[in-house]
């Protein structure tokens, strides 16, 4: 099994690469696994207070779940892989069946800050986006997507986002084997990335 891991500051478009390494496999062969599911279970808090958790700090990751599961997934096993709402703060009560791949890219922001999951990457990949470009990409799903109004998603980028992201994300850039500018399309990195993916397989 081949993992990767994909990082990037939030609105860089980690999605869109993922996207296209999985359209350059073969069906069946890739699974995803995404940071934001293993965001800390906060059933104990009240919603109000699970509003003002810090969800860009390592520390709201559930390191020690994404590391079991990555290694029961190594194992041959499937997996129960958390789903998270985003309108709630919390974990909901399904789970999605994640069963064993040849490939299986694990993609979150801050994926690369814990040292035990770097150790587990076969590739390390970094997709870098221009600042303005991430935020305006960030206004808009937050706005369409997650039911938030433009002073909450301001607010959150310039008190926690931003802090964070020039804290804890951009110093893992050092960290990736293949570091992706994705302010365009670039072909180039995805067919490098896919050609060692062919030949680890």
């Amino acid at each position: 099994m081949l993992i990767i891991g994909i990082a990037g500051g939030t609105g860089c478009g980690k999605t869109t690469v993922v996207d296209q390494i999985i359209n350059e496999l073969p069906d069946g062969e890739v699974g995803v696994i995404s940071q934001d599911s293993y965001y800390k279970d906060l059933s104990h808090l009240t919603y109000e207070e699970r509003v003002e958790i810090n969800f860009d700090h390592p520390r709201a990751i559930d390191f020690d779940l994404l590391i079991e599961h990555l290694g029961v997934l190594r194992s041959g096993l499937s997996i129960d892989q958390p789903v998270y709402s985003f309108k709630e703060h919390n974990r909901s009560e399904d789970v999605i069946k994640t069963h064993p791949t040849k490939v299986i890219i694990v993609e979150g922001i801050l994926i690369m800050t814990h040292p035990e999951i770097r150790d587990i990457f076969d590739i390390k990949i970094y997709v870098h986006a221009d600042s303005d470009e991430r935020l305006i990409r960030r206004l808009k799903r937050d706005i369409n997507e997650r039911g938030r109004d433009l002073s909450e998603v301001l607010s959150r980028y310039q008190n926690t986002l931003k802090p964070m992201h020039d804290q804890f994300i951009e110093p893992t850039k050092e960290y990736a084997d293949i570091i992706i500018p994705n302010n365009k399309y670039n072909t180039v990195a995805i067919d490098i990335v896919r050609t060692i993916i062919n030949e680890k397989l």
